[in-house]
């Protein structure tokens, strides 16, 4: 095929991603600006050139390039769209081949370009009418397929080979790239080829995409039908074992083989095989089926008649517990008692009484790393049990300790189950850490849920939501540990026994240290027992001076940290070994020490040394602590009055400085004080470390030694710390606790404690080696404690007040 040189001008009309072929009507937006100029430029080169219709060239335009080939389009008609936008009705007359732009009128792009010519002989040759038959059968085929009965009709009636070929243009499953091709091609015959060709790959891909909905379809119907057979086949084997009396399935036939062969107690086993009747009853493919194969796998799996022999060599689990764990007199006492107690029981044959067991619940309350975990594994080894571990930091789901309900997805028993389960026995000893940071909130409170697992009167017949049996609890040994007793729920409490950990001693650290620290970190560190040493005074000076804790975990990390400097030092070359770490070699190892006793620092620079500081003794979650008292009076001059408190404190401590104040003010005469400054100026009262909280009614009396140190001019002194609630009258009334007070005295290098004369009987938990050191002074008024803590007053000079800057 040639084109004819018969030349044109024509305005150019670009397609964006769409092409027309000749033929082809189609109707075009107006508001595009390129649409609307090269319309505008048409009709106003058809009223000059007198012409009956405006002419423009459909290119098409593919990411911004334009095609070679376009089709001469005549405007029809210009209007309003189906939607009432403006637009203009374009007809397909034939191809054009553009050539070099040019200029003409609007704001339209103008080219030149050429006929082609699209001229079949006639009569048709053998391959073109072949081709046309072929064409004409498969669009006639896709067309019926989809309803189109009047365009089949319309394609049979059409004759010309380029016009037939160009009818694919209407073709909606063809790609721009395919409808460019199409346009590109010249040749009638080789574009009816070409149409022929895409037009069979369409239904090629039809045919398969109908092959593989009609297999999805015969799945389905085949999976219905199987269903329904095999539920008139298991009918069937179920009338028939009716007949002959079997009671055997085929999956079922092994659970009920492995519940009838378990020893389970017996209102489980007829939940057992109540569960495996369903399973006879449930299909292959129900979801039900495979929640009860899953419940009777874990029902299977529980130890019910599994239980380890206690052992009840009374004197060897006291050596167990002495020897894994240093000091804690108290719970290795109470657990003493307890296999005691069972040991007698079991002789006199006592052992179950009404269903139940004499089950302990034991809480272990103390500071971080006073050995509060670790006791569980000491006290599991000295009763023969197995020991597990339920961490309960952070839950908040009360379906962590009741289990989920079999319906949920992904359901499963409780913790209590699960620790059972791993322990392989129903009487193990479960230690249930960190009990009081169990939260709670919209799905649920762990700790009410807990509330059956620990009463001994009730866990006999424990229920988990997954199982829906009773579980008996009764025997099993639960521990639980918290580091701060308030945030313990009162209920939960009330089921427990408490036993305080209040903190080690120096003695008992070191000799903690000496007997299970060093060894565990010399193996970290790669060292031998024989390469370093520690001596014992550098042992005391790290517990006494680098770490001051109620546990002994930092000092674990000091240890760590020398031994760790040691081996590196031996391998850069800068000693050698063996070697011992002396008292003098910490600080060269280590650095300095971080926790120096008031009483070892300069006077000048000591908290006391200024009237109107006292120390406190305080309870913290880290056990015992110092606390610190500062009282000042503002500058007369600035006006100030009433009491400022700072530090943020409770309202118990807010309300214990109103009363010192009060008693002060009322009884400050008697104690020869100068009460008029305390009605005219401002009172302000800190407790130093601001960023922490703080609360209770146990600083009343150093917050009036403060106080009255500032009035009179007396220091506190400086070996001296107190604790107590003070009364509108004066008395000292009782605190709590006084043991880990007394600890936390004893390692800040006080000397002398003051204490409420009602708390004496505290004393008798202290251990006597710290006892020892201390000069306690039990009181019950607060002039008493004055006289104590005050230094006498020098040369009978009036005091100056210090005054708030």
């Amino acid at each position: 095929m040639t084109s004819t040189s018969t030349p044109l001008t024509l305005p150019v009309l670009p397609l964006d991603d769409e092409v027309v072929l000749p033929g082809m009507v189609v109707p075009l937006d107006l508001n595009d600006a390129d649409v609307r100029a090269a319309v505008e430029a048409a009709q106003a080169a058809a009223r000059s050139s007198g012409s009956s219709k405006p002419k423009v060239l459909l290119v098409p335009r593919i990411d911004g390039t334009y095609a070679s080939t376009g089709v001469l389009g005549t405007v029809e008609q210009v209007g309003r769209l189906a939607d009432g936008d403006p637009g203009a009705l374009i007809r397909g007359r034939g191809r054009v081949k553009i050539g070099a732009g040019t200029t003409g009128p609007g704001a339209a792009l103008w080219v030149e370009g050429t006929r082609v010519d699209e001229s079949v002989p006639d009569p048709l040759p053998g391959q073109a009418a072949d081709l046309v038959k072929e064409y004409k059968a498969l669009a006639t085929s896709w067309l019926r397929k989809r309803g189109a009965w009047q365009v089949v009709d319309r394609v049979q009636a059409i004759d010309d080979v380029s016009a037939l070929a160009d009818n694919s243009g209407y073709s909606p499953f063809l790609t721009t790239s395919q409808k460019v091709e199409l346009l590109e091609t010249a040749d009638p015959v080789a574009r009816l080829k070409l149409a022929t060709e895409q037009l069979r790959e369409h239904l090629a891909e039809q045919d398969v995409a109908e092959s593989i909905a009609k297999d999805v379809q015969e799945g389905v119907d085949k999976q219905q039908r199987e269903f329904l057979l095999r539920r008139q086949l298991e009918a069937v084997r179920k009338e028939l074992r009716e007949l002959n009396g079997e009671q055997d399935g085929e999956e079922s036939d092994d659970y009920r083989a492995r519940v009838e062969a378990a020893d389970l107690p017996e209102k489980v086993r007829e939940a057992a095989l109540k569960e495996v009747d369903k399973l006879e009853r449930s299909s292959d493919q129900s979801p039900e089926g495979s929640w009860i194969r899953t419940w009777l796998d874990t029902v299977l799996e529980l130890p019910w008649s599994e239980r380890t022999e206690d052992s009840y060599d009374i004197q060897g689990a006291q050596a167990i517990l002495d020897a894994e764990h240093a000091g804690l007199e108290d719970v290795k006492e109470r657990i003493t008692e307890y296999l005691a107690v069972r040991k007698r029981r079991l002789e006199r044959g006592l052992g179950v009484v009404g269903g139940r067991r004499g089950g302990a619940v034991l809480a272990l309350v103390g500071p971080p790393g006073v050995g509060k975990t670790s006791l569980g594994e000491s006290v599991a080894h000295a009763m023969g049990r197995k020991f597990v571990r339920v961490a309960l930091g952070g839950v908040r789901d009360e379906a962590e300790i009741r289990g989920h309900r079999r319906t949920y997805v992904g359901a499963l028993p409780g913790r209590i189950v699960r620790a059972i389960k791993e322990a392989g026995s129903m009487n193990p000893v479960v230690l249930l850490d960190e009990i009081d940071k169990v939260g709670s909130d919209f799905r649920g409170d762990p700790a009410a849920a807990l509330l059956e697992v620990l009463d001994p009167a009730q866990n006999h017949t424990f229920r988990d939501h997954y199982l829906e049996v009773e579980l008996d609890l009764s025997d099993v040994v639960f521990l639980a540990t918290a580091n701060v007793l308030e945030a313990i729920p009162e209920a939960l409490l009330d089921r427990m026994e408490l036993v305080r950990l209040d903190g080690y001693t120096e003695d008992e650290k070191v000799v903690i240290a000496r007997d299970h620290l060093l060894p565990r970190q010399l193996e970290r560190a790669g060292l031998e027992k024989a390469e370093v040493t520690l001596d014992e005074s550098a042992l005391r000076k790290l517990a006494g001076e680098y770490t001051r804790e109620a546990g002994v975990r930092n000092l674990e990390r000091a240890i760590a940290r020398l031994f760790r400097k040691v081996a590196a030092q031996h391998e850069l070359g800068e000693r050698k070994l063996p070697f011992t770490v002396g008292e003098g070699d910490l600080r060269g190892l280590i650095g300095r020490p971080h926790h120096v006793p008031e009483s070892a620092q300069d006077p000048a620079e000591r908290r006391t040394a200024v009237p109107g500081v006292a120390t406190g003794l305080a309870v913290t979650g880290a056990g015992g602590d110092v606390l610190y008292v500062e009282a000042s009076l503002a500058d007369p001059e600035t006006g100030a009055s009433g009491l400022t408190l700072t530090g943020q404190l409770g309202d118990v401590m807010k309300e214990s400085a109103q009363i010192a104040l009060s008693f002060l003010r009322s009884r400050g005469a008697e104690l020869e004080l100068p009460v008029g400054d305390l009605k005219d100026r401002g009172v302000h009262i800190h407790f130093p470390a601001g960023a922490v909280p703080k609360d209770g009614p146990s600083a009343g009396v150093t917050m009036t030694t403060a106080l009255a140190s500032l009035l009179s001019g007396r220091l506190v002194r400086t070996d001296v710390a107190m604790t107590g609630e003070v009364s509108l009258t004066g008395r000292v009334l009782p605190i709590g606790g006084v043991k880990q007070k007394l600890l936390a005295a004893h390692r800040a290098g006080v000397t002398t404690v003051i204490i409420p004369k009602r708390n004496e009987a505290d004393l008798d938990d202290v251990p006597a080696e710290v006892l020892s050191k201390l000069d306690v002074h039990a009181v019950t008024d607060v002039r008493q404690v004055l006289e104590l803590a005050l230094s006498p007053a020098t040369n009978g000079a009036a005091p100056e007040v210090p005054v708030a800057a």
